[in-house]
């Protein structure tokens, strides 16, 4: 239940702290005096979203704090869910800065708005008039019947289950999509990896067949440069070894006079001999050297290949080429793998098909069950408040389409005269019937639902005398099990509350503000009394105002 709220800089309220209790309180005051100024803060503790002209003093933030008692409410398991801290006496903290920001906490907590809406809908039901109008929605009637057919577990199930469908769905239809795409490709795709597997590139072998192509291209000339190469060292005469071996010999002659002339020595010893290994591979690669045309038009068959293909795909290397001859085969791969894709995700949509079907069917049985006991108590608590003769005439009627909360449409019909004709609330009840009908569904769902508080806003428009009295006689009914609110201008309704505030207007030092205060016995007699007559209160009003609190 609301505790205590705390407004602070908000429309035509400077500052303002009240307490509240349980059963049912009042808030009575003039056109205009503000109560709607009531609502808006509670509805921004709601979640609703901020406005900044709300702003009383547009230099200092707006604050509005409201405490619940939610101790009785098993709401514990909410807060975790939401990631907050459980806290018995609850905080609600509301603030609109001036830059225009808007900020939340619950229990000096952070929160965002879906977080204060999830809460909000659990504390604090405001009915107002637009509201009234809702009792035409399909959604709200839905809600009304799925409360008495307790059918919450299930349809958070259903629900699940749709979401789970709807993806299934759009992913087939992606698969679908993806697979008029890829036909268009494949063809192409298969010939370009068809082309680069049958190029059969190997990492590294670009520089090894342009160093082989080099070889082959020029082999006559190479095979002359190393035939020369040969005799320049070989030659017995002037080659190159003879002379060294010569000079290594007078060298030898010498290198015991003298460490420099032993280093020397030695040096020429490692030159001829690295001389000796190089005439060796000289001439065996003068051995292995011998022209071949074949293999030379293969090696230039085979870079052209490679060049061609690197200048189609736009790559720099080998490396590069068959990197994009993976991704073709992946791309074929999927491709050729859609059919089965497509096969299982049908497969899965048709299980959850069952199973939604079968969650839409409890959901349809639920339903009808509690929909004679519903029709049953409307027309007996409307035959209090004055509609002996209401009547109505609440179908559903299954469809193969899944709707958000199973697969059934609903007629909501109304007749409220005897022997009238059904026809849509909208269309069969005035304003003051509505507003009747609302009561007593409210009446009925606070017997289903676990609501702390549930504030009504002139739900008693367009109805009067003794009609009021059993408005009020509901509402002091609701008021044993739930924290009722009731704005009124009757004074029948006034006079049934536990407890009475007024909100009314005062100009301070120039300024209007708005007020709320709790009435005393004396001050109630006299606001019901001016309820009745007027401003000037006759002594028949107080009596007659007496009369009716008690």
């Amino acid at each position: 239940m609301l505790t205590q709220l705390t407004i602070k800089n908000y429309a035509l309220i400077d500052e303002l702290h009240v307490n509240f209790n349980n059963g049912l309180s009042i808030i009575t005051g003039e056109t205009g005096a503000g109560k709607s100024i009531l609502l808006g803060g509670l509805s921004l503790i709601l979640g609703k979203r901020a406005d900044l002209s709300a702003i009383k003093d547009a230099s200092k933030k707006c604050i509005i704090e409201a405490i619940f008692d939610i101790a009785k409410y098993n709401l514990k398991t909410l807060f975790v869910t939401e990631g907050l801290d459980y806290e018995s006496l609850t905080i609600i903290r509301r603030e609109i800065l001036p830059s225009g920001k808007s900020r939340a906490f619950i229990n000096d907590t952070p929160v965002n708005l879906n977080s204060l809406q999830v809460l909000g809908e659990r504390l604090l039901d405001i009915h107002s008039q637009h509201q009234t109008l809702q009792l035409t929605n399909d959604d709200f009637q839905f809600q009304i019947i799925d409360a008495l057919a307790n059918n919450e577990v299930l349809l958070t199930d259903y629900t699940d289950k749709l979401k789970q469908y709807k993806g299934l769905k759009a992913e087939l239809e992606h698969l679908h999509l993806q697979k008029a795409e890829s036909i268009k490709e494949l063809d192409y795709n298969l010939f370009l990896l068809k082309e680069l597997e049958e190029a059969k590139l190997v990492a590294g072998e670009l520089e090894t067949l342009e160093s082989e192509f080099e070889t082959l291209n020029n082999v006559e000339d190479i095979k002359e440069k190393l035939t020369q190469s040969h005799r320049l060292l070989s030659h017995e005469e002037v080659g190159i070894t003879t002379n060294l071996s010569e000079v290594k010999n007078q060298l030898g002659k010498i290198a015991g006079f003298g460490k420099q002339y032993e280093d020397m020595y030695q040096r020429v010893v490692s030159s001829l001999i690295e001389l000796d290994d190089m005439f060796s591979e000289i001439e065996q690669l003068e051995g292995q050297l011998e022209a071949d045309p074949n293999r030379l038009d293969a090696v230039n068959s085979k870079l052209q290949v490679i060049h061609n293909l690197m200048l189609k795909h736009t790559s720099q290397s080998i490396e590069e080429l068959i990197e994009v001859k993976e991704n073709l085969a992946e791309k074929v791969s999927a491709t050729e793998h859609l059919d089965s894709d497509i096969l299982e995700k049908e497969k899965a949509i048709i299980v959850i098909n069952e199973q939604l079907k079968l969650k839409a069917s409890a959901l349809h049985s639920n339903r009808v069950k509690v929909i004679p006991d519903l029709i049953k108590q409307l027309e007996r608590i409307l035959g209090t408040l004055g509609m002996p003769n209401a009547k109505f005439n609440i179908e559903l009627q299954p469809s193969e389409v899944f709707l958000t909360n199973g697969t059934d449409n609903l007629k909501f019909l109304f007749s409220a005269n005897k022997g009238g004709q059904f026809n849509d609330l909208k269309k069969a009840a005035s304003g003051g019937e509505l507003s009747r009908i609302m009561l007593a569904i409210k009446s009925i769902l606070s017997k289903y639902t676990q609501l702390p508080t549930i504030m009504f806003d002139e739900i008693d428009t367009g109805v009067s005398g003794e009609i009021s009295n059993k408005m009020a006689s509901i509402m002091q009914q609701m008021s044993k099990t739930m924290q009722v609110f009731t704005i009124t201008h009757l004074p029948q309704i006034a006079a049934k509350g536990d407890t009475h505030f007024k909100v009314y207007k005062k100009d301070i030092e120039n300024v209007t503000q708005t007020r709320l205060k709790k009435l005393m016995p004396e001050e109630r007699i006299v606001e019901i009394a001016q309820m009745l007559g007027g401003v000037d209160v006759s002594n028949s009003a107080i009596e007659h105002a007496k009369q009716l609190l008690n």
